[in-house]
């Protein structure tokens, strides 16, 4: 299965990704970005590299291996994504943290790389990643608008808050040691991967064919 670790930059995604790899079995660990960031990339080159991510996830799955990836793709690029389907399962959790706390993490992390308008940026798509978590009907124009033309997004625009499967887990890591952020990823890993195995997921194969009343 796929799992994702979403979010705004400075929430502590790939940390806390790395900190579970050697407690859990059969799972593979890997960031958005290993593979290189061009200059200029947009959300047409994040959305592309979405579905290369979803494809390595299907080879992971053949072999029996579940995928656990760090990046800033909210669900509904997820499931829009042209092989997301194929997937035996799907979930994903929003990292994420105070407006404060990134603003530090951003100003000294890279002391001047990043101008007062670039942070209000981070700290605005932190703050629509949150909303969207929530609501599949808030702002969708943010990634759909001038898109990858293979995603397909009709699989969840007519979504309400409502339907079971519009589901990212909330984990807000202000003032959380990483120890016990790690904690609790590991045990959403365990849960996500119970839920699979005992027919619970709502995320599971089959669900872009559903039609929920």
């Amino acid at each position: 299965m796929l799992l994702a670790l979403t979010g705004s930059s400075c929430s502590g995604k790939t940390t806390l990704a790395f900190s579970v790899s050697d407690r859990l079995e059969r799972l593979a660990v890997h960031d958005f970005d290993e593979v290189g960031v061009p200059e200029g990339a947009d959300r047409r080159w994040r959305q592309r590299m979405t579905e290369m991510w979803v494809r390595r996830a299907l080879k992971y799955q053949d072999r029996g291996v579940d995928l656990l990836l760090t990046g800033q793709s909210p669900l509904g690029e997820v499931l829009a994504a042209p092989s997301a389907p194929l997937m035996d399962g799907i979930a994903v959790c929003l990292v994420d943290v105070s407006d404060e706390v990134r603003r530090s993490r951003l100003t000294t992390r890279d002391a001047g790389r990043w101008d007062a308008p670039a942070v209000d940026a981070f700290l605005g798509w932190a703050a629509w990643h949150r909303e969207h978590a929530r609501d599949p009907r808030h702002r969708p124009d943010v990634v759909v608008d001038d898109s990858w033309p293979p995603m397909a997004w009709h699989r969840w625009t007519g979504w309400t808050a409502d339907d079971q499967r519009w589901r990212t887990h909330l984990l807000d890591t202000t003032d959380r040691l990483v120890a016990e952020s790690a904690d609790q990823v590991e045990q959403w890993v365990t849960q996500q991967r119970d839920a699979l195995r005992a027919g619970r997921l709502t995320l599971s194969r089959g669900w872009s064919d559903l039609t929920v009343a």
